[in-house]
């Protein structure tokens, strides 16, 4: 994705090319439009608390990312492109039409095997949940962005640069529109003909499914601009998604959003009710309250174990006698039990 340090380090030498000043007006004008369109007719209503932290978190994040990527040099793809752009496999091509067109093409199929290897890979994973974790899916998550992750796009990106020869214009141009595009699809907003976009483009409510907190639901539209990668690799759905970000309780600030990025994440899971356990424990103190007179064993089982089913699976014609009472007083014990575990 186009960061600051990418428009301050191109030196432009083509008269006919948009001056990086005015490329970067247009795309901050761009974000005022989607971001004006998400507020005033956004397809969910946000808490307005939340959707705050989130525009924080993001940008103080994006801000991080570009500082750190401006230290380490990596937006030196412009500086690549100007010395290979003579040397790649492009320059078999005479036509530059057919060479920009390839650029873009290659460059657009290069994000969605990258992403689509972020979520086949626990390694990649690992840094790529930043950019899910967001459970307010809005324009600034666009930019909520692990700097590992951004890093190592980047250099990818180079190596891709350098075997192709792609020019400094079409690295430039490329860069503007993929940036355009992700901050399209992450707005919170739907429009008439918005799927029948979908078939070229990738739309606000495709990539709202690749958010999904359901791994069968958010394995799919990985696409950054073009949708035709994901209809050509099987990868494209239309699912609506119940929920968004990821299972599980993570950070939403910037530092431990950093610090996140480093490690793995397991969900927390609702521990299973052992059944039997439950019932034996019911059984047993249904005979205590009658002495443990012999001959009730098999009859106090069955009907505590009718109880206990009635009890976990809803039903509400369950009789309200001293052993339902019971039965509901342990069956909440356990439930605060898992959740004081899964804290």
């Amino acid at each position: 994705m186009l960061n600051l340090t990418t428009l301050q380090a191109f030196n432009f030498k083509w008269p006919t090319m948009v001056p990086g000043e005015i490329l970067a007006l247009t795309l901050l004008m761009v974000f005022a439009t989607l971001t004006t369109l998400e507020f005033q007719a956004p397809k969910e209503k946000l808490p307005k608390k939340h959707l705050r932290q989130s525009y924080k978190t993001n940008f103080s994040l994006f801000i991080v990312n570009s500082i750190a990527m401006s230290l380490v040099s990596a937006s030196s793809l412009l500086i690549l492109a100007e010395r290979y752009s003579d040397k790649g496999l492009l320059n078999t091509l005479s036509n530059p039409v057919w060479k920009a067109v390839l650029s873009f093409l290659l460059l657009d199929l290069l994000m969605y095997l990258w992403h689509k290897a972020s979520h086949s890979f626990d390694c990649l994973w690992m840094f790529h949940k930043v950019h899910h974790n967001d459970p307010y899916l809005n324009i600034s998550t666009s930019f909520r962005i692990h700097i590992l992750e951004l890093l190592i796009t980047n250099l990818l990106k180079a190596a891709l640069i350098i075997l192709l020869g792609i020019d400094e214009a079409m690295v430039l141009t490329s860069e503007a529109i993929m940036t355009l595009f992700i901050m399209f699809h992450h707005t919170n907003i739907s429009f008439m003909g918005e799927k029948l976009l979908g078939h070229v483009i990738i739309v606000p409510y495709l990539h709202r499914t690749h958010h999904s907190t359901q791994r069968r639901e958010h394995d799919s539209n990985y696409g950054a601009v073009l949708s035709l990668w994901d209809r050509l690799f099987g990868t494209r759905s239309e699912l609506k998604p119940a929920e968004i970000g990821i299972k599980g309780s993570s950070p939403q600030d910037l530092v431990n959003l950093i610090k996140f990025g480093f490690t793995q994440h397991t969900p927390q899971t609702v521990q299973p009710i052992i059944l039997d356990a439950m019932i034996a424990e019911a059984a047993y103190y249904k005979a205590e309250k009658r002495g443990f007179t012999p001959g009730n064993d098999i009859r106090d089982w069955l009907e505590v174990k009718r109880d206990i089913i009635a009890l976990v699976y809803g039903d509400k014609s369950v009789k309200n006698n001293s052993t339902t009472a019971f039965l509901c007083n342990h069956f909440k014990f356990i439930k605060l039990n898992m959740n004081h575990t899964n804290i």
